[in-house]
């Protein structure tokens, strides 16, 4: 069994800069990763581009060179795998963390897949990207429903339904409808997402105005069947003609986890986890949040750019306890 002064859950952005932090300060760490290294970046829609400025999605230091303004998937997932290397982190991949047992005020033992570990402090960095809000429909188990957009070409000449109206789904319709997809959207909200990206935007605002992508508002997805899916309108009940839906419903974090290793949620829908925003230890002593998990379904608080700050915060103060 090896033994650490800190064990970081999550090999995204957070989690790595988490053991920057822990090398610099001299702190024996492990970071330990269910997938591969920056897995939610890794599942993103292929022709994804952040919002975020290249410089805004550095940790450590090291320069983010793009070829563009915003960067781009693989340029973030070359990146990410070059600060690892640069700074030789201890990472573990494909290693599911199974349990976090507090042996006693200064210790816990964690059980992965693979392999058992001793650490003094725990800092959980899972993100939200692995569990996605489901619609709860009848037929949204079968096989053409997908919650994760990845290509649009595997959608050419089909008719395909987005469901949401957020980066993610604005991207879906675009990118299917060019691929010659037949689009319909369904939104629940009376407008495109206030929060879809600048450039982005008005793109689909025309596309659905002039009629080559069709919006159904302030409405939600019934029922689905094989080869159709009803609609509810504020027309009423639509059965539209549908080969494939891809559900950008959003997703969130591992809650069913943080419970199990004894952090508090909030009584409400938000469910935001409890930990102190100065030194992001939660309510379980010794367990610290880092990255967009702290914002419980508030999934868009709390982004790379404005969490790297996390692990400044969550070091220093393990260096403060330690000593």
């Amino acid at each position: 069994m090896s033994n650490y002064d800190i064990l970081i859950i999550g090999a995204g952005p957070i989690g790595l800069a988490c053991g920057i932090a822990a090398k610099r300060a001299g702190l024996s760490y492990v970071i330990v990763e269910k997938g591969c290294l920056v897995n939610s970046l890794y599942n993103y829609p292929a022709n994804m581009t952040f919002f975020s400025t290249s410089e805004r999605l550095e940790i450590g230091g090291v320069p983010f060179m793009s070829l563009n303004n915003k960067p781009n998937r693989a340029e973030a997932l070359e990146y990410y795998r070059r600060v690892t290397q640069v700074f030789e982190l201890n990472v573990k991949l494909f290693e599911e963390v199974k349990s976090v047992i507090k042996i006693d005020d200064k210790h816990f033992s964690v059980t992965t897949s693979k392999d058992s570990y001793t650490a003094s402090k725990i800092i959980v960095s899972t993100g939200f990207y692995d569990i996605p809000v489901l619609m709860q429909v009848p037929g949204e188990a079968m096989n053409k429903v997908v919650h994760y957009y990845k290509d649009p070409h595997y959608y050419a000449f089909q008719k395909v339904i987005v469901i949401g109206a957020q980066n993610s789904a604005i991207d879906a319709a675009l990118e299917t409808w060019r691929k010659g997809a037949d689009v319909t959207m369904v939104i629940r909200e009376s407008e495109i997402g206030e929060r879809v990206k600048y450039w982005v935007r008005p793109d689909i605002i025309n596309r659905i105005a002039e009629g080559s992508i069709k919006a159904y508002f302030n409405s939600s997805l019934i029922e689905i069947r094989a080869g159709e899916a009803d609609i509810q309108t504020p027309g009423g009940p639509v059965t539209i003609a549908n080969d494939f839906i891809i559900a950008m419903t959003g997703y969130r974090p591992g809650f069913d986890f943080l419970r199990k290793i004894g952090i508090e949620l909030s009584n409400d829908e938000k469910l935001y986890p409890a930990y102190d925003p100065e030194t992001m230890e939660t309510n379980n002593k010794g367990i610290y949040l880092a990255g967009v998990v702290c914002g419980g379904m508030d999934t868009h608080k709390w982004f790379i750019e404005n969490s790297r700050d996390h692990a400044e915060k969550i070091i220093q103060h393990i260096i403060t306890v330690l000593q």
